[in-house]
C-alpha cells in the first residue's frame, strides 16, 4: 500500500479515466446495437452492462495491482459486433451457453500456454480478414443512416474527421457529444426516457445448443483471441512490458465464464484503450503506469453500478445516431483488419475469400457467415499455398 501511494500520479488516474470514457463512448455502442437488434428488455441490457463493466473493472484492477503493469481489460468489441447479427437468431439462454463455451476455450488456451502457439499457426491474414468482415456492416451502416438522418450523420462525420485531424484521442467522445446535441436540437433525443437507477444483475441459466455454440461460441472465441488479445499483447510489448500472456488470458477468461450468466459476452485484454494507459501520457516512468490500470478498473466498477442509467441514456438516442457512432468508432479496427488481410501477397486471395464470405452475412446448414468465412479462407489458404509450393519446386533452376 505504501508503494501504491508513492506511485500515485494525476496523469495516470486521468489516463485511466479517459480509457473508460472512450470505452463507453465507442465500444459500448456495439453492445446497445446488439441488444436492440435482439429486442432485449431494459433490465437485461442493464445486467449485461453491469456484468461487462464489473468484469472489466475487477480484472484490470487486480491484474494491474498484482503484476505491477498497466493491464487494461474491457469487453470484446468484435464479439459484440458478431452478436448484432447472431443474437436475434437464438434465445438468450442459448447465447449464454455459447458465451461460457467461448470463455472456457480461451481459459484452456491460456492455462495450457497454447495461446502463443495457436496464434502463431493461424494465418494472420485470415484472422484479420474475418475480423474486417464481421465489422464491415458497421462501417457501411454509417452511410446507410445518412439518407434517414442526413444532418445528424453529416455533423457526426465532420466532427470525427476534424477530431482525427486535431485530437485523435478525443475524436469519438467528441462525436458522441456533437451527435447528442444535434439529436436534441432536431427533437430526436427522448430525454423523458432517461432514468437514474442502480443496475440489478439478472441471472440467466444457460442452455446448451450446438448450433448456438458453433455459430456464436467458436467465432466469439476466435475473434476475441485475434481481435483483442493479440493486439492487446502487442500494445503491451511495444510499450516495453514483457509480462507473460498466460495469467492475463486465463484470469480474464475465467471471469468471463463466471459473469456470462449475467449477460457478459466476454472480458478480455483491451487494445485501443490500452495504448492510452501504457504510453508516456500515463507517466514518464513505465514502472509507475500500473496506477492507470488500477484507476481504469475503479472507474469501470463505478460505471457498472449505474448500468441501468446508461441503458436508459442510450435507449433515448435515435437509432441512426447509434449506427453512425458505431461505424465511426470501428473505423480504426476495420482499417487494421483490411490492411492486415491484404498485407501478404501469398495470403491475399484466401483473405479476400474470408472477408467476402464473412461480410456477406450468408448462412448455410444452420451455420453463420463468420464460421464459413474461416472455413473457406483456410481451405483456400492451404490449396493455394500447396499449389504455389509445388509450382516453385517444379520450376527448373536457371543454368549457370
Amino acid at each position: 500500500m505504501h508503494n501504491l501511494s508513492k506511485d500515485l500520479s494525476l496523469s495516470a488516474v486521468v489516463a485511466g479515466l479517459i480509457a473508460v470514457i472512450i470505452s463507453y463512448a465507442g465500444p459500448l455502442i456495439i453492445v446497445f446495437q446488439a441488444a436492440r437488434e435482439a429486442h432485449m428488455p431494459d433490465d437485461q441490457v442493464s445486467s449485461w452492462i453491469w456484468a461487462i463493466s464489473i468484469g472489466s473493472g475487477l480484472t484490470g484492477l487486480l491484474l494491474s495491482w498484482r503484476l505491477k503493469v498497466p493491464v487494461i481489460t474491457a469487453w470484446s468489441t468484435p464479439g459484440a459486433a458478431l452478436l448484432v447479427s447472431m443474437l436475434p437468431t437464438v434465445s438468450l439462454p442459448q447465447a449464454i451457453g455459447a458465451y461460457i463455451v467461448a470463455a472456457l476455450i480461451i481459459a484452456v488456451l491460456g492455462l495450457s500456454g497454447a495461446f502463443d502457439k495457436l496464434m502463431a499457426r493461424l494465418p494472420k491474414a485470415i484472422a484479420a480478414a474475418m475480423l474486417a468482415g464481421i465489422l464491415f456492416r458497421f462501417g457501411a451502416g454509417l452511410f446507410t443512416s445518412l439518407s434517414l438522418q442526413p444532418v445528424l450523420v453529416l455533423a457526426m462525420l465532420a466532427t470525427y474527421l476534424l477530431g482525427k485531424r486535431w485530437s485523435p484521442r478525443y475524436a469519438i467522445p467528441a462525436v458522441l457529444l456533437v451527435g447528442c446535441c444535434v439529436a436534441a436540437a432536431l427533437g430526436e433525443f427522448n430525454l423523458g426516457a432517461i432514468t437514474l437507477a442502480v443496475a440489478e444483475p439478472i441471472f440467466i441459466a444457460p442452455q446448451w445448443n450446438w448450433q448456438a455454440i458453433v455459430n456464436i461460441g467458436l467465432p466469439l472465441a476466435l475473434v476475441t483471441l485475434t481481435g483483442q488479445y493479440v493486439p492487446g499483447m502487442a500494445v503491451m510489448r511495444s510499450s516495453g512490458y514483457t509480462t507473460p500472456a498466460r495469467s492475463i488470458v486465463s484470469w480474464t477468461a475465467i471471469t468471463s465464464a463466471l459473469l456470462a450468466p449475467f449477460g457478459a459476452h466476454g472480458i478480455n485484454l483491451a487494445a485501443i484503450t490500452a495504448a492510452i494507459c501504457t504510453g508516456r501520457e500515463a507517466h514518464e516512468e513505465p514502472n509507475k503506469r500500473y496506477i492507470a490500470g488500477i484507476a481504469c478498473g475503479l472507474f469501470y466498477l463505478l460505471m457498472g453500478v449505474f448500468g441501468a442509467t446508461l441503458a436508459s441514456v442510450f435507449g433515448a438516442l435515435p437509432k441512426e445516431l447509434i449506427a453512425a457512432l458505431a461505424g465511426l468508432a470501428l473505423f480504426g479496427a476495420i482499417s487494421t483488419g483490411l490492411s492486415g488481410a491484404m498485407a501478404d501477397d501469398q495470403q491475399r486471395e484466401a483473405a479476400l475469400i474470408t472477408f467476402l464470405v464473412t461480410a456477406s452475412g450468408m448462412s448455410f446448414l444452420g451455420l453463420a457467415a463468420a464460421f464459413w468465412g474461416l472455413i473457406f479462407g483456410l481451405v483456400a489458404y492451404f490449396v493455394l499455398g500447396h499449389t504455389r509450393h509445388k509450382a516453385a519446386v517444379a520450376q527448373p533452376s536457371p543454368s549457370r
